[in-house]
């Protein structure tokens, strides 16, 4: 503990300029004896830390001193990057990385790691203001390896290729152009570009990836907020998307938040079932998704799908019936 101590006392004094003892004590909430201890023992180790007297006098460090904390690592780096958000200390992976870096300023960070935050900024997200894809709360969980893959080729400005499994699909291998990572209420997205075209992809549908050497073709800088409000806004408006209502088993309510684009509602029925009413793709994505889960979940409405699945599952019946 004594040497984090030292490094914030090292740390205010470069902020405030001159402090005295009893000032510091207040900040590191320890008695001005352990200050001047503490000072003490950073003029030993070459601190320049020089004692003014009167009544505004306190202790400063020499004009030009500088230090630099060259413990911190690369995920420490990017840790601090997305430290100011409430729920940044679990996004893209850097949880337990936040923890040792809480007292390690971005003031005092190297020149190289200085840079990797100052990149990393405009290309991590943490939940936007506008949440327009999703309302659950549930935290999606990605592989570390994975999420590593993705986080590097991100910031490193390189291609990725990645195995995605797209909602009623194989998984497939595609090589995308990756701009940014966001994470909305716990739900972690890729924005890339494939063949010049935008593309937005759910973390936790990604198994398996790899950063390539090749650059990814991009804009050196890029507005990632504006980015996702408008892939949002075309999100919410384009396409033949479908608001189910559905009643679900708990036991599977999991499945199908995991292929629905949105849980727009949630309520508990008196008979233990849920009352959902989720957005789909399209029509065949809807009816995919409530095929899957047979008499685990019934569809209220619309009637056209109910009147569907009934059809698929008279011709089913026809096919196995005896004879």
């Amino acid at each position: 503990m004594r040497a984090d101590r030292l490094v914030s006392l090292v740390l205010l004094l470069r902020q405030h300029g001159r402090l005295s003892a009893s000032a510091l004590a207040r900040e590191l909430e320890v008695s001005t004896r352990t200050v001047l201890r503490d000072i003490e023992a950073l003029s030993a180790a070459g601190v320049p830390v020089y004692a003014e007297r009167g009544r505004h006098g306190g202790f400063a460090l020499l004009p030009g001193f500088r230090t630099e904390l060259t413990g911190l690592n690369h995920d420490e780096a990017l840790a601090l990057v997305i430290a100011g958000s409430r729920r940044g200390a679990q996004a893209f992976g850097l949880g337990s990385a936040l923890a040792s870096a809480v007292l390690k300023v971005v003031d005092a960070l190297p020149e190289g790691h200085r840079d990797i935050a100052a990149g990393a900024a405009q290309r991590l997200l943490i939940d936007p203001e506008i949440d327009l894809l999703s309302r659950r709360t549930a935290a999606e969980e990605v592989p570390g390896a994975v999420m590593a893959e993705v986080r590097r080729a991100v910031l490193a400005g390189h291609r990725l290729r990645m195995c995605y499994t797209a909602a009623g699909q194989d998984p497939q291998w595609r090589t995308v152009d990756p701009v940014g990572l966001v994470t909305v209420r716990e739900q972690g997205y890729l924005l890339a570009t494939r063949s010049g075209e935008d593309r937005t992809y759910r973390l936790s549908r990604i198994t398996a990836a790899e950063e390539l050497p090749e650059p990814a073709q991009r804009p050196d800088r890029v507005d990632l907020d504006r980015a996702w409000q408008a892939r949002s806004t075309r999100f919410r408006t384009g396409g033949d998307q479908v608001a189910v209502l559905a009643r679900v088993n708990p036991a599977r309510r999991k499945e199908l938040v995991d292929t629905a684009l949105a849980v727009l509602g949630e309520e508990a029925e008196a008979d233990g079932r849920l009352r959902m009413e989720l957005t789909f793709q399209d029509p065949r994505h809807a009816e995919w998704a409530l095929w899957q889960s047979a008499t685990n979940a019934e569809v209220l409405a619309p009637e056209w799908l109910r009147a569907s699945l009934r059809d698929r599952a008279a011709a089913v019946a026809a096919c196995y019936g005896a004879d």
